[in-house]
């Protein structure tokens, strides 16, 4: 997959493009289930097909104080959209200029100049532009004056019959239910971040040595608990791991965030400095305080046994 930044960058395709476009955060079965499409009328119509996304969430910007946490980082969704086998992703920054940019002067810019559109696949509620006055029906308008057709895609639902969406992914997570999301993602949660120092009481006090995962800012995590987790060194090799999301309750009575430390069963070695790939498989339990240190090693004796047969069990 060909991967441009910047509109301003791309060459219309000779033979023109079937294009979609909007944020693909997490890159789930509801947004492969509209990428089939698009790469379907491609195919057809011997067009390449096209994904135009953001370099951030576009609530980032136009309503920072509400923008959702996100399933991925830029490079992952990258990762995750070349897997879909789309021609290429045009990934547009989006700035306070972009925000202002009304949905006509987006569509004449990158649809109709930088790409030579002929097809535009978008879900069937996609807004886009100034004042979110883009949509299916104004694409449709401008697609008969420029030469491109327009296809509004209903997203798959799951089993139960709700519409998949980043938005009920995130929900979940909040939960700590990431079988529940991995079933709408396709595949386990996953969250990346380098191996930092902690405080050293896993392996010399409790005889876990666990990886401290610094995890960025503004992705999202599960709800805090005890996970069995796939983690997975830059090497690409995937190791069975205990995971703790939380704030060490027994140690700390200040809270503060969050933290992600992973146990790696049959383990031993340096980890530090390294970016990580934590992906989530089942929540073990909730976390909480115990009276001592003891008691919380008996415990932890305990999740690792339950880590090992939950991902013996897990699909794949």
């Amino acid at each position: 997959m060909e991967v441009v930044v910047g509109p301003e960058r791309c060459t219309p395709p000779a033979n023109g493009s079937a294009v979609t476009i909007g944020a693909y955060d997490g890159v789930h079965l509801g947004h492969r289930h509209l990428l089939a499409e698009l790469r379907r009328q491609a195919m057809e119509r011997g067009l390449d097909s096209v994904v135009v996304t953001f370099d951030r969430h576009p609530a980032t910007v136009v309503r920072p104080e509400s923008a959702p946490l996100l399933l991925t980082d830029l490079d992952q969704k990258l990762e995750l959209l070349a897997g879909t086998g789309v021609d290429r992703t045009l990934v547009v920054p989006f700035d306070e200029a972009r925000a202002r940019e009304s949905a006509e002067e987006f569509v004449l810019e990158v649809l109709v100049g930088a790409l030579g559109a002929r097809s535009v696949v978008v879900g069937e509620d996609f807004h886009f532009g100034h004042g979110r006055r883009g949509n299916v029906v104004l694409l449709a308008d401008m697609g008969a004056s420029h030469g491109f057709d327009v296809t509004g895609v209903t997203l798959d639902a799951d089993a139960s019959g709700r519409a998949v969406s980043s938005t009920s992914v995130r929900r979940l997570l909040a939960d700590g239910d990431v079988a529940g999301a991995a079933a709408l993602l396709g595949r386990a949660h996953q969250v990346r971040g380098v191996v930092v120092h902690g405080d050293g009481r896993g392996g010399p006090e409790l005889g876990f040595p666990t990886a401290n995962v610094a995890v960025p800012a503004g992705l999202a995590l599960p709800g805090e608990g005890i996970y069995a987790c796939w983690y997975e060194r830059p090497d690409g090799t995937a190791h069975a791991a205990a995971a703790s999301l939380g704030r060490r309750p027994t140690f700390h009575s200040d809270g503060g965030a969050p933290v992600l430390e992973a146990f790696l069963l049959d383990f031993g070695g340096d980890l530090y400095g390294e970016e990580a790939r934590v992906s989530f498989v089942a929540r073990l339990r909730d976390d909480r305080r115990f009276d001592s240190a003891e008691a919380l090693q008996r415990q932890m004796h305990d999740d690792v046994a339950a880590a090992r047969a939950a991902l013996a069990s897990a699909p794949g």
